[in-house]
């Protein structure tokens, strides 16, 4: 009768044990803030395909920059950095997932003991001093039951925290490729600028030697000549501060694929061909290709499981214990079937009073996901954010590359009439210095366009997860 009752009891006992594991330990859900990506743009492609699809290989046309990319991918700092705590947080997943695995320790001892005569049991030994040998090979056996799932939400965590490094790597390689790829960018654009410059100053070499020649016609005076002068003067001035940037550019470059400072082989300006569909895709397409919004997610997971480990804490844990082995005050008996020992003990442990610790755990990991929360709301933003941002500027200079072409065209026509007019006596000579000053600026902030324009593709890439592939 009692086994019957007993058999009966089980049942219900082992129910309600996974009843409450299941009220302790709960499953994580994604939040609903997919809603907050919404792109602030009138570009928006609801199309199911995406930019970030495209690998980065075939974004860049330009093989040179494709070689630089494939080069600072394996040997930046950065990178290798990311790859170093991605082993590490390997490593706390393997041992995550052996939570659920008992422990096991094996050891031998070997102790000798010299009583003490002073006291009771030494004086009952008589005068002579009692000395003991004792040798024993013990092996201890541990588990741990997860009745409020504890193990199960450690290995979670744990899992989460390395899927969370992965997605930082990630990050940091797409980050990696924006950013070679911009300096790529910025240096064709100097050596741009660098070869407008030189001509620049040809032309202005070439004019000094005109108005010197119509000074000693008597067209011109003296102040024509030295303004000329000026002119060329500054023109070497802004040579000069072209080179130095391209040395600066080259440096920071050469940091970026972690080699030392040095010459970087490139192409030019008119090379550089994007191979790029601006369809960023639909904002649920966003959170599964941003590797910083997945990284945010995973922190978050990671925050969550840590509080229904703090939450188990609360209840009892249940613990299976042995420890067994041989044990002889004789080596030699030591191997004997009569030195074999062994004991079992089944324990429940309840915390009570121990410092307010496992309620301060608790509400400190409650923090901890409040606060992984928000911070994977503030990346789905930022994201947002990035690929209007780069929507609207490679619009804009679009827009404006057409206007500063002609605006430069104009100057230069301006340039060239006003000269002829200067020679033959029909114009002023500060109408010619105008529209060399005006010509000059015009062109250079062209070139500056056309790298915004080139510069703003690639962030727009970035922004919407490429570069992973």
């Amino acid at each position: 009768m009692k086994k019957q009752t007993l058999y009966r009891a089980l049942p219900i006992a082992v129910l309600a044990v996974s009843m409450q594991s299941c009220i302790v330990s709960k499953n994580y859900e994604r939040p609903e803030v997919t809603n907050e990506a919404q792109f602030r743009t009138d570009k928006i492609s609801q199309d199911t395909l995406s930019m970030a699809a495209m690998s980065w290989k075939e974004l860049f046309s330009d093989q040179t920059l494709v070689q630089h990319i494939e080069h600072g991918l394996e040997n930046n700092l950065d990178i290798r950095i990311a790859l170093q705590n991605i082993n590490a947080a390997h490593a706390y997943m393997l041992q995550g997932k052996w939570g659920y695995a008992p422990t096991l320790n094996l050891g031998a001892n070997y102790t000798h003991t010299i009583m003490s005569k002073n006291t009771r049991m030494g004086q009952m030994m008589g005068a002579g001093r009692v000395k003991t040998d004792q040798t024993d090979i013990t092996g201890s056996f541990a588990w741990e039951l997860d009745v409020w799932g504890k193990i199960r939400s450690d290995k979670r965590a744990a899992n989460a925290s390395y899927l969370q490094t992965m997605s930082a790597h990630q990050a940091v390689k797409t980050q990696l490729i924006s950013t070679i790829a911009t300096t790529y960018f910025q240096l064709v654009a100097l050596d741009e600028q660098k070869r407008v410059t030189e001509q620049t100053i040809i032309n202005r070499t070439n004019s000094l030697e005109t108005i010197e020649a119509l000074k000693d016609a008597g067209q011109v005076n003296e102040v024509a000549v030295k303004q000329t002068q000026a002119q060329l003067l500054n023109a070497k001035a802004l040579l000069v501060d072209i080179d130095n940037n391209i040395k600066l550019t080259e440096n920071a470059f050469s940091i970026l694929l972690g080699d030392n400072p040095a010459k970087i082989e490139r192409s030019d300006l008119k090379s550089q061909q994007l191979n790029a569909d601006l369809s960023v895709g639909v904002p649920l397409q966003l959170l599964s290709n941003r590797p910083d919004v997945r990284a945010a997610e995973y922190g978050l997971i990671n925050a969550f499981e840590m509080t229904n480990v703090a939450r188990a804490n609360f209840y009892p844990s249940f613990k299976l214990t042995a420890n067994g082995g041989l044990q002889s005050m004789d080596f030699d008996n030591l191997f004997n079937t009569s030195s074999l020992f062994a004991n079992f003990i089944g324990g429940l442990t309840q915390p009570l009073l121990n410092g307010r610790k496992v309620k301060t755990a608790h509400e400190v990991a409650k923090v901890n996901q409040e606060s992984a929360l928000l911070s994977y709301k503030k990346s789905i933003l930022v994201a947002s954010k990035e690929v209007s941002d780069a929507l609207y500027t490679y619009q804009s200079s679009t827009d404006k590359l057409k206007l500063k072409k002609q605006e430069y065209e104009a100057y230069n026509l301006a340039t060239e009439y006003s000269e002829e007019l200067l020679v033959q006596g029909m114009a002023n000579y500060l109408d010619v210095l105008t529209a060399r000053e005006s010509a000059l600026a015009a062109e250079l902030s062209y070139i500056n366009t056309e790298l915004a324009q080139l510069t703003s593709i690639v962030q727009l890439y970035r922004a919407v997860g490429g570069g992973i592939q």
